[in-house]
């Protein structure tokens, strides 16, 4: 069970999309397009060369510990073998990372004089209508967010929107109903062709709008090929023997998303809160995330095979992979289940001291998932901890009553605080 994102893929090629390809010289228009941008910006812009940038950012801040640039990046992206330090430790280095990237880029800005976008004739209409059929996804699959987003800048609401698509699609890969059908190789493809948007060079319309969106915003392509890396753990891997192990599932298929999104819904002026630490916060409302939808489908996962819960951790509850698969609520079962819900939460409290510090048009969407998510915990513990044959969801009721709650959390301005607590001792 991967990150709960849903995408429908061609039955006729594993990375095609239903919407087809744009036009050859049409494509190529727009690439050049790009290419032309980028001529204009700054030398070192990060879709030229951005994992190597990112490494060497890395030594320019001093955020690698003593390791070489990018070793913390080939660690991560390599979870098999023991691990010589926490996943959350080896997370926590790529979000000083991200954090160092969106600096470098803020001073790229103020020293360089940004030159004008060139469009090639014909191709502006096609981006419009990329990000258009984003936008449609989107208030398709995630009507409540979508609802947020329109809150936010046209610039920032469809670069969330391209995100968000890439994401799905993504998760789909392994996740759909051509799963069966992929393998690593697929993957490799998929990311290969990641890099190919990422340096301007967009597959179809859909690539397009995300090239476009990492050409204007301080994205790093790290996080996104660590979901791709997800899916590969998702292929190869159904158990995970320790919590520290599923730490790391969590950031590669839902954490990444907290990182790809705060350089598009931006930092309040007024926060004082470090960048790392808004980055942190995101990243651990993408942890809360996945490990809710873990604690929701369990019974669903259980029935394909898969048990994503610290194997150590049920053995030390008196619990086994059979007592999942029989499916009985015990006392065993509940007390555990308190426990792994408590964790969750404790994430969720870590991620709302970062939402007041994301700019004014942006907290209202990330509020109402952080509100809307943290309620089907509650739903959980109303089905007396059943989730083997009880699917937990927050009612419409409830999801209405949410949204003016969430809106009215967002009008709070940023703590005055300078810094916001990092938890590692879970």
């Amino acid at each position: 069970m991967s990150v709960a994102l849903i995408w429908v893929v061609s039955p006729n090629s594993e990375l095609c999309n239903r919407f087809g390809f744009l036009e050859s010289t049409k494509l190529a228009a727009l690439s050049k397009s790009r290419t032309l941008l980028r001529a204009g910006k700054a030398k070192n812009h990060k879709c030229q060369s951005s994992y190597m940038m990112n490494a060497d950012l890395m030594g320019l801040w001093g955020l690698n510990n003593g390791k070489k640039p990018g070793s913390i990046s080939r660690v991560v992206a390599n979870p098999s073998g023991e691990l010589a330090v926490s996943s959350e430790q080896l997370v926590y280095d790529v979000v000083l990372k991200q954090a160092a990237l969106v600096k470098e880029q803020m001073k790229v800005k103020e020293d360089v004089e940004v030159k004008p976008d060139i469009v090639v004739p014909g191709t502006l209409g096609l981006l419009s209508e990329a990000y258009d059929r984003c936008g449609e996804v989107c208030a398709e699959y995630a009507k409540t967010f979508y609802l947020g987003t329109l809150l936010m800048t046209p610039e920032r609401r469809k670069a969330i929107w391209a995100i968000y698509v890439w994401c799905r699609r993504t998760d789909e890969l392994v996740d759909g109903p051509n799963a069966s059908h992929i393998t690593p190789k697929a993957l490799d493809r998929w990311e290969s062709r990641l890099e190919d948007l990422f340096n301007g060079r967009p597959f179809d319309m859909l690539d397009a709008a995300l090239s476009d969106t990492v050409s204007k915003f301080p994205v790093d392509i790290q996080p996104f090929k660590d979901m791709i890396e997800g899916m590969r753990m998702d292929l190869r891997k159904s158990r995970y023997k320790t919590f520290d192990e599923l730490y790391l599932y969590c950031y590669y298929v839902a954490g990444t998303v907290g990182l790809m999104s705060v350089p598009i819904m931006g930092i309040a002026p007024d926060s004082q809160a470090t960048t790392e630490s808004v980055y942190n916060a995101a990243l651990a409302l993408g942890i809360a995330n996945q490990l809710t939808n873990i604690l929701r489908d369990v019974g669903e996962d259980a029935r394909r095979g898969r048990v994503y819960l610290p194997q150590d951790e049920l053995a030390q509850a008196g619990l086994s992979d059979e007592d999942i698969f029989s499916g009985q609520v015990t006392d065993k079962w509940r007390n555990f289940m308190k426990k792994q819900i408590k964790r969750a939460r404790s994430f969720f409290d870590e991620a709302q001291q970062g939402v007041t510090q994301l700019s004014s048009a942006s907290r209202w969407p990330v509020w109402a998932s952080l509100l809307l998510y943290r309620q089907i915990l509650d739903e959980i513990e109303a089905n007396d901890y059943n989730n083997f044959t009880r699917r937990a969801y927050v009612s419409k009721a409830k999801k209405l009553v949410s949204l003016p709650i969430a809106y009215a959390k967002s009008l709070v301005p940023p703590s005055r605080n300078g810094t916001l607590s990092k938890t590692m001792d879970l």
